[in-house]
C-alpha cells in the first residue's frame, strides 16, 4: 500500500521520528500538549528537520476521529507490503530471523494486533496469503498503532509455496493448533523460525500444516475450545522471544 498514513499516540509518533524520522511528513502536536513528552517529540523532529504544527485539540479528531491520539499525530509515508523476493533477500543477512505466518486470518483487527505485537517482538516481518485473508486496511493500521510502519508485512500469492521457500532458506516451520504434537516452549524456537497460526474458527488448513516442521499447541486450563489468533500469537512470540533472551550471554 502507497500513499501516506496517520500515526497517532506519544510512543507511535516518537517511534517513527527516532527509528524512520525520512518517512515523517508532518507533525501535530496539540496547543496544550506542553509535557516533557510532548517536548521530546517536538525536538526529535526538529533535530531532523521535520515540520511541526500546534493545533486546536478539536482538530486532531476531526482529523482522525475518536481515538486515544494523545495530542499527537504524524502524517507519514506509507511503508509498502514486501513481496516474497523482498523476504528471501531480508533473510541473506539476517541472523536467526523470527516470522509470524498467517493462514487466512480474516479480521483486520487480529491483523493488526498480530503485526502490534509481532513488533514488540522484533519479528522479522508478517505474512499472509493475498487471497481471503485480511490486509494492511486503515482499520489494521489503526489497530497495530504505528508498527505497520515498523514491521514489513508481505502479502503472497500462494502461503504454502512461501513456507516451502522459507524452508528452502533454512527455517525452521513451527505451526499451532490445539492439537499440536507439544507444548510450546518444549520446541526450540531460538534458531529461525517462522510461527504459522490458522484462521478465525477454521485453524491451519491442511496443505499449510503438511509445510509445518512441527506443530505446537499452547497449555489451556479452563473450558474455551481455543484462543483468539492474536493471543495466542502473542503468546507463540513471546515465548520465542524468552527463549532467545536466556540464550544470550
Amino acid at each position: 500500500m502507497s500513499g501516506t498514513q496517520m500515526v497517532y499516540g506519544l510512543h507511535a509518533v516518537h517511534a517513527i521520528l527516532a527509528r524512520h524520522p525520512d518517512r515523517v511528513l508532518h507533525v501535530r502536536i496539540a496547543e496544550r500538549r506542553d509535557d516533557a513528552r510532548a517536548r521530546a517529540i517536538v525536538e526529535l523532529a526538529r533535530r531532523h528537520d521535520r515540520p511541526v504544527q500546534r493545533v486546536e485539540p478539536g482538530a486532531l479528531t476531526r482529523l482522525l476521529g475518536e481515538v486515544a491520539h494523545q495530542g499527537v499525530a504524524a502524517e507519514i509515508a506509507a511503508l509498502p507490503p514486501w513481496s516474497e523476493d523482498d523476504l528471501l533477500t531480508a533473510l541473506e543477512t539476517a541472523v536467526d530471523p523470527l516470522l509470524l505466518a498467517l493462514d487466512g486470518v480474516q479480521d483486520p483487527h487480529n491483523l493488526g494486533a498480530c503485526l502490534r505485537t509481532a513488533d514488540a517482538c522484533g519479528a522479522l516481518a508478517v505474512i499472509a496469503p493475498r487471497d481471503r485473508a485480511a490486509q494492511l486496511t486503515a482499520a489494521a493500521r489503526k489497530v497495530a498503532a504505528g508498527a505497520a510502519e515498523s514491521t514489513p508485512f508481505v502479502s503472497c500469492t500462494n502461503l504454502a509455496r512461501t513456507l516451502g521457500l522459507l524452508k528452502q532458506a533454512g527455517l525452521w516451520i513451527v505451526g499451532a493448533e490445539a492439537g499440536g504434537a507439544r507444548l510450546a516452549h518444549e520446541v526450540d524456537l531460538t534458531c529461525g523460525s517462522v510461527l504459522v497460526l490458522g484462521a478465525e474458527g477454521r485453524g491451519l488448513r491442511a496443505l499449510t500444516r503438511r509445510h509445518c516442521d512441527a506443530t505446537v499447541r499452547l497449555p489451556q486450563l479452563g473450558t474455551v475450545a481455543s484462543l483468539n489468533v492474536s493471543v495466542a500469537a502473542g503468546m507463540l512470540l513471546y515465548e520465542a522471544t524468552r527463549q532467545r533472551a536466556l540464550r544470550r550471554p
